[in-house]
């Protein structure tokens, strides 16, 4: 379910920056997304958005946008051109619909919403109304994934075996929407499995199966706290990942074997902005390392930034939040 490059005919408001709107001011957006934004030379925040007037008025000020809104529907009628959505997961829906009739281009937080036939009803608006939705899948940007998928493409660790994944942290039951399912839709899963399985797919390709569990393993909560998986390449091995949220120590880290070779990345999954290593093990060489600190934000936001700049697909697509949505819902049912 890719979706072709093409060409939209843009409104005469997009100029040498893209003016961004965002809706939703948890902490990650108040202390990640903005602060990464406003490092981007050729993006402006211009309006803010939070069913919280204080808090929209608050974000607004600490970072200089000219608009605060606790209504969204007079929040989309201000000058933005591309909207980050970062609500619960239950306002997704409402909000990208909303905003691809207002014609905004638009960047979701993950997951995209909470089942594939809201996603496929968000999809396809967006498409009737020629805007872009992207996901924010960050982990494929980091440059040292990058250079593992150039190897792959290369075919210089041979045919795929197996790619091994691990994402696990400790997160206890607490207030946030993350453990309402009315409001997330699921637990570790959702919030950070939903990151592996595309991780999975821009890596080994698409997906024809996937087996596994989701459980309660330490924590009670409405949601899980633990799921892990195997899945079937169309073209390829296996993969096979973990996610949790109930452990306090834990070797996070992607494991890439093929049939000529492997490749391992550590200090990224769960880490940010520190110095991720890249190994290289191929036959008939020394074993290699690479070391690269990097912001994946910023990596990711530069590539929507110029996608939405330039009029073309971005690289990550609300199909690509449809098909990861669509797996998860299988591995739940099981």
């Amino acid at each position: 379910m890719i979706m072709k490059d093409r060409k939209l005919k843009l409104p005469s408001r997009y100029g040498q920056k893209l003016k961004w709107g965002v809706a939703g001011c948890g902490k990650f957006m108040e202390q990640t997304f903005l602060p990464t934004l406003l490092q981007l030379k050729k993006s402006k925040l211009v309006s803010v958005y939070s069913s919280s007037k204080e808090r929209a008025d608050y974000i607004s000020d600490k970072f200089s946008a000219q608009h605060s809104f606790n209504n969204f529907d007079e929040f989309l009628k201000s000058d933005f051109d591309a909207l980050y959505i970062g609500s619960s997961n239950a306002d997704h829906y409402e909000q990208v619909i909303k905003a691809a009739k207002a014609k905004k281009n638009i960047l979701c937080e993950k997951p995209l919403a909470l089942n594939s036939a809201q996603a496929e009803e968000m999809v396809r608006v967006c498409k009737e109304n020629n805007v872009f939705l992207s996901v924010n899948y960050v982990h494929r940007f980091h440059p040292l994934v990058v250079k593992a998928k150039e190897l792959i493409t290369r075919e210089m660790i041979g045919k795929i075996v197996n790619i091994n994944i691990n994402f696990n942290i400790d997160l206890p039951p607490n207030d946030n929407f993350r453990f309402k399912k009315n409001l997330s839709g699921g637990g570790a899963l959702r919030d950070l499995g939903t990151h592996l399985i595309d991780l999975m797919r821009f890596i080994g390709g698409e997906i024809d199966d996937i087996k596994g569990f989701v459980d309660n393993v330490i924590y009670k909560s409405e949601v899980d706290d633990y799921a892990t998986a195997v899945v079937k390449f169309k073209d390829s091995g296996y993969g096979s990942f973990s996610v949790s949220f109930n452990s306090k120590k834990s070797f996070n880290r992607i494991e890439i074997v093929g049939y000529k070779g492997a490749i391992s990345i550590d200090n990224l999954i769960g880490s940010r902005n520190s110095t991720a290593k890249l190994t290289i093990d191929l036959v008939g060489e020394a074993r290699k390392a690479f070391r690269r600190r990097a912001n994946k934000m910023i990596h990711l936001l530069k590539s929507v930034q110029d996608s939405f700049l330039s009029n073309t697909r971005p690289q990550v697509t609300g199909d690509d939040g449809l098909v990861n949505m669509k797996l998860m819902e299988k591995l739940e049912l099981q």
